[in-house]
């Protein structure tokens, strides 16, 4: 009896089919490397946003730190520093284009005897009453300021000697006419004012300083009267 003998094997063909295996199964998928350009850009919007309001934030600070730089410790108003900055200004002003401009110098009168009699705090509370009446009855154009203690003064920008007598003598009749009350009590307030025209040769603080000086010799006259 003949024996069957297996059927011989292509080579090949196992490694065929392993092959054909292989290809049939889906390559495994690999994670990105890198976020998409859209994420890039999501991130970038984001940091940008941030950046803008952190300069915002620093802006304003920074228009706070110079408003209370140049602002009264008292009221609203210039203080001395910030005052004299202006004024030098208008006469570099007057220099080049020629209109006069006046400075007016107010000294509060008996501040001593409100201080005395009423207390500090009803004191600074008349000061702030002048500064009030001042900045309500000048040009937004001009500047008012305190010099230091019971001592005020004003810019008005383009005005002659004449004209801002007129003005200095209407803002001390406001000061005067204007009530100012302390409790109970309706407190009298008045100010000396002497006025100076200057001119582009002038400097700040002798502009200043002939104002006062005005102001003293209109005290005098007063007095004598």
């Amino acid at each position: 009896m003949l024996k069957q003998r297996p059927k011989p094997v292509m080579a090949g063909a196992s490694k065929d089919r392993r092959v054909a295996s292989s290809a049939a199964e889906p390559a495994p998928k690999t994670a990105d490397a890198t976020p998409s350009l859209h994420e890039e850009l999501k991130k970038l919007q984001v940091e940008w946003a941030a950046m803008q309001r952190e300069l915002e934030i620093a802006r304003a600070r920074i228009a706070q730190l110079e408003r209370l730089a140049d602002e009264d410790s008292l009221a609203p108003i210039a203080n001395r520093r910030a005052f004299v900055r202006e004024l030098s200004r208008m006469i570099a002003f007057t220099r080049r284009y020629g209109p006069p401009s006046s400075v007016i110098y107010f000294d509060v009168n008996g501040m001593k005897h409100i201080n005395d009699t009423y207390g500090h705090p009803a004191g600074d509370a008349a000061l702030r009453h002048v500064a009030e009446v001042l900045s309500k009855n000048v040009r937004e154009s001009d500047i008012v300021g305190r010099l230091g203690g019971d001592e005020f003064g004003v810019i008005l920008t383009q005005t002659s000697q004449d004209q801002a007598n007129a003005k200095g003598i209407a803002l001390a009749q406001a000061i005067a006419g204007t009530p100012f009350r302390w409790g109970k009590n309706s407190i009298p307030v008045s100010a000396a004012y002497g006025v100076y025209s200057f001119t582009g040769s002038d400097d700040a603080q002798v502009a200043i300083e002939a104002a006062d000086k005005a102001m003293y010799e209109q005290k005098r006259v007063r007095q004598a009267v």
